[in-house]
């Protein structure tokens, strides 16, 4: 098993923190005092952030077994920028709503590839063994 040191947990720690926080702050508010006529796409966005930022309370506890939650976050805003932010700004079609979101993204690339324990992503996620597809029979069953 790979080694995750102290102060990467703590850094983790941090950064879970900041992002359940930071959600909670911007975003409950927005989703406990809407009003019920604002069912739409954006309700769906917020309620999917908000439940990101519960999930990222866990990490509080659990840093290393709530990665995904940290590579979920960095994943959808690498796709975001990659498919939608960045072709809309060769178009000089980004806007305001857009360019505020992608400045918003940026500390996530930084911040996290620093401190995401990629070694331990890579042993655990990638190379480790995945869980059978099927059960095998025990001898005596049926």
């Amino acid at each position: 098993m790979v080694e995750v040191s102290f102060a990467r947990l703590l850094a983790l720690r941090a950064l879970y923190g900041l992002m359940s926080l930071g959600l909670a702050v911007v975003i409950w508010p927005q989703l406990l005092f809407q009003t019920p006529a604002t069912v739409d796409s954006g309700s769906v966005v917020r309620s999917l952030l908000g439940a990101l930022g519960l999930l990222a309370a866990f990490g509080l506890r659990y840093p290393l077994q709530m990665l995904p939650v940290l590579l979920f976050e960095l994943l959808w805003k690498l796709v975001w920028v990659g498919a939608v932010a960045l072709p809309a700004w060769q178009q000089d079609r980004l806007g305001v709503y857009g360019t505020a979101t992608f400045y918003e993204c940026l500390p996530a690339f930084i911040l996290f590839p620093l401190i995401i324990p990629w070694r331990y992503v890579l042993a655990v996620y990638i190379k480790a063994p995945g869980t059978p597809w099927h059960c095998r029979r025990r001898e005596g069953d049926a």
